[in-house]
């Protein structure tokens, strides 16, 4: 005991100055505490109660002679009493067992409250028979239910069990010694002990420690030691291991038989235990003083002694020891709060008392991880790095670790740095920062088998910031352990760049990225692609069909396309171009076929796709690039062919895009198959005008003018016109010309003259025959409607005179029978002026028309009506005479029909000519 260190962890409040208030007047025969107050009974019977500071709060008369024994309960407020009354007979005993309800008063015309007593029990009966009472325990069951001990100087023990104020109850008797010598078998202490559903009691006499089982009926007893004490030396611990003290020592129990002793020697007036401590209150025989300690067991040191006067009462409230003493005099002595005491030991550089102080009163981590870091500090300042890394180390997770990195970034300490840094790492509290110190350290150590174990972890968990380690590790020339890392993360872009920037092991690289599933090796093709196609283009290309064609019968829609990965060639258009073609090749129905098509048109006629030979002259060079280009043409006129089906309206790839591709390379070609496939005919005789192909010229003419193969004819007129324009011979092809001309009748005579004007190098001669037989048609054409007028007025000039002749003459009708019937005519008839008779009755109710002529006429009406309607449609007959060949004569004949026609004089005298 001389060698536990003494400290002042508590303190006494109040100046050390309390006193019992003067309102307890008798001698304090016994104490008890809970609910806030403490309860005092006397020997005159009073039962006083006392509230925070020993202030008085009231009292009562619990009993006529002495209160014995007090217990306050804890989970009602009720307070039970053992005292002596007044002796109603010589049969029963003055000891009595009170129960008190304090938050129940009853007036008794003054204004001090008296508590309701709602129970008094006799405790001796002839089954009990009267003792002196050594020791008196209540233990709470499951409300209103108590359990109560009455410990005996005879070594018995009356039981007590039940709802008390309802006089519920069971009484039973336990036996712990018996012998003569009442000295050696009295009661000095007991205990409960409650494990679960179990109920235990221990019992205490001078010279033995017992544990009875209430479990069983009988309750059974078990010796657990042959050494007892005397009585207030009995206490109960948070553990529920009873405590006794004997002169020589301090003594636990458990269930099984004593544990731990601790030698702390003189006479134990008092034990108690609060908050883990042990309290004592240790009598001095040769001075007659006390000395009362608090010890800390765990941590193996007295938190505080004090001497003091004879102490008659110990107990717990408020937070506080309380000692009573035999004057009435008090302490109150609390326990500093944690900061204090840690101030304490830190001032004596006590760090190890204060960790373990932090630990065993379970502070929490934060205050724990400060003394930690004190302590650190302080061996820091030593020089003793290592136990002040330990020490750093138990704070990861409540300091800050920067803290402690600064500390030990010196070389000379960079082991201690790296043992922190791990365990940063383990317990996943590491930042990138952290990872890449640690790397570093690894690196400057030259620490492969550590490296190994960081990076090459078995328990399948990172711990570290991937990016970094790989980063770091990379920076440092490990780049198996980089390779590493990034593959056991997946980072596959890592991987790859690795392998392709500072390996160079470009099949390696493929065939990694060959295993990989579909969405991963595109991304990484799009990242790495241009890399590979300049080492591996053709292994680079069986890659991209293998992730563009893959499964393309059955989810075409859902693979990659190959315009997504047109960027990795931008520098290899020759490769880009392989590729295109592999896959319109095998994928006949992409998404993406018109890009597809446009971007492999672009590159078929692009004049230069860097195609070069090594070691081959200039001259070598330049016939092998006009080789590859007269083939790329070739293939773009064969693609702009067959990706433009017959039965499609539109091709597979953007028309105005193919046209602008075949206008800057000069794909003439492409140009005359786009414009034909078009129907824009005039664009096609345009480009063999562009290149004086004359010959061309007219044989396309004769192609695309043909009216009756759906050609267009006016063709021919733009052919007459350039060559009116092109101002150099061309005799032949103009006569040539001519010939279709006059076929189809496409121009007029003076219309050709008027355009073959303009070349000064044409010749009358060349036109001589054409101008000969159009006239000659024309006079042909004239004598026949010379012929025709003749005939028409004739004719005109017989139906004037047929008409005067009806206005003026009668007719005489001579038919003999009826034109309907055929019978003979009989009256009544009806004769019509076109020389028809009918009988009436044939002719029903239309008096009024010829049955014959009627169809006739009503035909002839008809057209008139429609000639007037169409005089009305002027758009119809513009229409007609611009698409007409000869615009003349389709004038001519509205006015022969009548149509265009001078009107009748208005009313305001001027004339109007309209249709």
């Amino acid at each position: 005991m001389y060698q536990w260190r003494k400290f002042e962890f508590f303190e006494e409040k109040y100046a050390g100055k309390s006193l019992v208030p003067d309102e307890v007047a008798g001698k304090i025969e016994c104490c008890t505490s809970g609910r806030g107050k403490i309860a005092v009974g006397c020997e005159d019977g009073t039962v006083s109660l006392l509230d925070r500071g020993f202030k008085f709060s009231y009292g009562f008369q619990a009993h006529t002679s002495s209160v014995l024994f007090l217990q306050q309960l804890k989970q009602r407020n009720f307070l039970l009493t053992v005292g002596k009354d007044e002796q109603i007979s010589p049969q029963l005993s003055s000891v009595c067992l009170k129960v008190f309800d304090l938050d129940k008063t009853q007036p008794e015309g003054t204004s001090t409250p008296i508590p309701d007593c709602i129970q008094i029990l006799r405790i001796f009966t002839n089954q009990f028979p009267e003792a002196k009472i050594t020791s008196f325990l209540v233990l709470e069951e499951a409300p209103p239910i108590l359990l109560i001990a009455i410990g005996l100087d005879n070594g018995c023990i009356y039981c007590i069990q039940g709802d008390i104020a309802r006089e519920r109850i069971k009484r039973f008797m336990l036996q712990v010694e018996n012998r003569q010598d009442k000295t050696q078998c009295s009661i000095t202490g007991m205990g409960f002990r409650v494990d679960g559903k179990a109920f235990q009691l221990f019992a205490v006499t001078p010279s033995s420690v017992s544990l009875f089982n209430l479990q069983t009926q009988p309750a059974s007893r078990q010796t657990l030691d042959h050494i007892g004490c005397n009585v207030n030396s009995v206490a109960m611990n948070d553990r529920l291991e009873l405590i006794i003290g004997r002169p020589e020592a301090v003594y636990f129990y458990e269930v099984d038989g004593r544990g731990p002793c601790w030698a702390f020697e003189g006479e134990k007036k008092f034990l108690g235990w609060f908050r883990g401590y042990l309290l004592c209150v240790i009598a001095d025989q040769r001075s007659g003083t006390n000395t009362f300690n608090i010890y800390d067991l765990k941590n193996r040191l007295i938190a505080h002694s004090i001497v003091t006067k004879q102490v008659s009462h110990m107990l717990c409230e408020w937070g506080s020891i309380l000692l009573i003493m035999s004057d009435k005099s008090a302490l109150c002595i609390g326990e500093k709060d944690m900061e204090s005491k840690l101030d304490m030991l830190f001032k004596k550089n006590l760090y190890t008392v204060a960790i373990n102080l932090v630990q065993s009163q379970q502070a929490d981590t934060a205050a724990t991880a400060e003394v930690l870091r004190k302590y650190g500090d302080h061996l820091y300042t030593k020089q003793d790095f290592d136990e002040a890394m330990s020490q750093y180390i138990h704070t990861i997770g409540h300091l800050e670790p920067s803290y402690v990195i600064q500390k030990f970034l010196d070389a000379q300490r960079i082991h201690n740095l790296t043992n922190y840094l791990e365990k940063l790492h383990e317990k996943g509290l590491a930042s990138k920062d952290h990872t890449t110190l640690l790397l570093n350290c690894y690196t400057k150590l030259k620490d492969v088998d550590k490296l190994n174990v960081f990076i090459k972890s078995e328990d399948g968990e990172v711990k570290f910031d991937v990016e970094t380690a790989i980063r770091v590790c990379r920076a440092a020339n490990y780049h198996e352990h980089a390779m590493y890392v990034a593959k056991k993360s997946g980072r596959h872009e890592w991987y790859l760049k690795i392998l392709l920037e500072d390996l160079g092991r470009y099949d390696e690289a493929l065939q990694y990225i060959s295993s990989l599933d579909q969405s991963q090796s595109g991304v990484t093709v799009k990242e790495y692609g241009k890399i590979l196609l300049e080492h591996k283009p053709m292994e680079t290309i069986e890659i991209l069909m293998g992730l563009c064609t893959e499964g393309v019968h059955t989810y075409a829609y859902m693979l990659p396309s190959p315009v997504d990965f047109l960027n990795i060639f931008v520098h290899y258009p020759r490769s880009l171009m392989n590729f295109l073609e592999k896959y319109i090749t095998k994928v006949k129905d992409s998404p993406a076929q018109v890009e597809i098509h446009n971007t492999l048109l672009e590159l078929y006629l692009s004049s230069d796709l860097n195609f070069q030979e090594n070691g081959d002259s200039n001259g070598n060079k330049e016939n092998k690039n006009f080789q590859d280009h007269e083939e790329r043409l070739q293939k773009g006129l064969l693609l702009l062919k067959t990706a433009w089906p017959l039965d499609q309206e539109q091709p597979l790839y953007d028309v105005d895009l193919a046209i602008i591709l075949c206008e800057m390379n000069s794909f003439k070609e492409g140009l005359l198959y786009l414009y034909e496939k078009m129907k824009l005919y005039k664009e096609v005789i345009a480009c063999y005008m562009r290149a004086h192909d004359h010959e061309g010229l007219i044989g396309c003419c004769k192609r695309l003018g043909d009216s009756g193969k759906g050609g267009d004819p006016s063709l021919w007129a733009d052919l007459l016109k350039y060559f009116g324009e092109l101002g150099e011979e061309c005799s032949k092809e103009v006569r040539e010309v001519l010939n279709y001309i006059e076929r189809d009748d496409i121009l007029p005579p003076i219309m050709v003259l008027q355009t073959l004007s303009s070349n000064p190098c044409l010749t009358l001669s060349v036109i001589r025959d054409y101008i000969a037989r159009k006239l000659e048609h024309e006079s042909k054409l004239i004598e026949e409607d010379r012929r025709m007028i003749d005939k028409y007025q004739e004719e005109t000039s017989t139906m004037r005179k047929e008409i005067q002749d009806l206005r003026t003459n009668a007719r005489i009708f001579q038919l003999s029978k009826c034109t309907a019937c055929t019978f003979t005519l009989d009256l009544p008839a009806v004769h019509f002026m076109c020389m028809h008779s009918f009988h009436q009755r044939c002719l029903g109710d239309n008096e009024k028309e010829c049955p014959e002529c009627a169809p006739e006429y009503r035909s002839v009406l008809e057209m008139k009506r429609n000639l007037e309607q169409n005089s009305k449609n002027q758009d119809q007959f513009f229409r007609q005479v611009k698409s007409s060949k000869d615009g003349f004569s389709v004038i001519a004949e509205y006015f022969g029909k009548g149509i265009i026609s001078k009107t009748s004089k208005e009313s305001n005298g001027n004339s109007t000519t309209g249709f």
